[in-house]
């Protein structure tokens, strides 16, 4: 069916991060979303295991990458989005939005001269917008309230919601990052719920709950109805008081000071200095501790 995209997952356990190709099986052409970088905080080593993986992957089904995506600039990984695009020479994009997260993390990494224009990537999509894959029609929903830039890519039948839906055991994203909101959450998600029952959902992340094996798959129906987050709250004010008494519980995500310098620059790392080697900049007493 011309609506109804290949759809491969590619877990990485060290994050518990789900990276995409989504491909037209008629045409062969294909878009990589929220692809990770691979990093090693204890030792400072970075590698490209996960997206070699990818482009391994592509080779051998003989597909042509269209498109390179992000749905939002991450706190727990590095984007692999700028190797992927120097390998294969797909343009890369993101929300329009990301503009709001650059200026905000800028000044926290105190970079007045950071160009927070959105320029590092070739496509900033605005809410709404059409393109495809392939001759599979695909839109960008803005689906903010995790970050200020998080979209939602509905290609075909398949909807990639990243950290706005978890599997339905797992429930929902946090809503306490800066500029995070769980109102805003809420009604993301209810546009996200609005779309036809049958349409498959594909998260971000899974924490294999109870122990079980690794998941990203779902429906629209299966999230309504079993998400434990909104299956028993159906109005938004008892979302939300659930959602930020559990994000008032959770620590910051280990790598989110490193990764979001890299994240709001489209996956580049750091310019080598003059040593020839690439530094990280972490601001110190920036964000909340549970030192309890």
């Amino acid at each position: 069916m011309v609506n109804v995209p290949e759809v491969t997952g590619f877990y990485e356990a060290r994050t518990g991060s789900v990276q995409y190709v989504v491909a037209d099986p008629e045409t062969g052409k294909c878009a990589i979303i929220d692809p990770v970088l691979d990093y090693d905080e204890k030792s400072g080593a970075t590698a490209t295991i996960e997206a070699d993986r990818i482009l391994s992957f592509i080779a051998d089904k003989g597909y042509e990458v269209q498109w390179i995506l992000d749905t939002h600039p991450h706190a727990d990984h590095f984007s692999a989005a700028d190797y992927l695009r120097s390998k294969t020479g797909a343009p890369t994009a993101i929300g329009e939005k990301i503009v709001e997260v650059q200026n905000l993390w800028k000044d926290f990494y105190n970079w007045p001269d950071f160009p927070a224009d959105g320029s590092q990537w070739d496509k900033l999509f605005a809410a709404g917008e059409r393109f495809s894959v392939g001759n599979i029609p695909a839109h960008v929903m803005f689906s903010p309230g995790h970050t200020l830039a998080s979209v939602t890519y509905v290609v075909g039948d398949a909807a990639f919601v990243h950290d706005t839906l978890f599997m339905p055991d797992s429930g929902t994203a946090r809503a306490d990052f800066p500029g995070g909101d769980a109102h805003v959450l809420w009604r993301s998600i209810q546009d996200i719920l609005s779309l036809p029952d049958e349409t498959r959902i594909f998260t971000g992340h899974d924490y294999c709950q109870g122990g079980r094996e690794a998941r990203w798959q779902s429906t629209v129906a299966k999230q309504r109805t079993t998400n434990i987050h909104l299956s028993q709250r159906p109005t938004e004010d008892e979302f939300v008081a659930v959602r930020e008494a559990r994000d008032r519980t959770l620590p910051m995500p280990k790598l989110i000071l490193h990764a979001l310098q890299i994240n709001i620059n489209a996956g580049r790392l750091p310019e080598p200095e003059a040593n020839g080697r690439r530094y990280l900049k972490i601001p110190l007493d920036l964000l909340q501790a549970p030192w309890k």
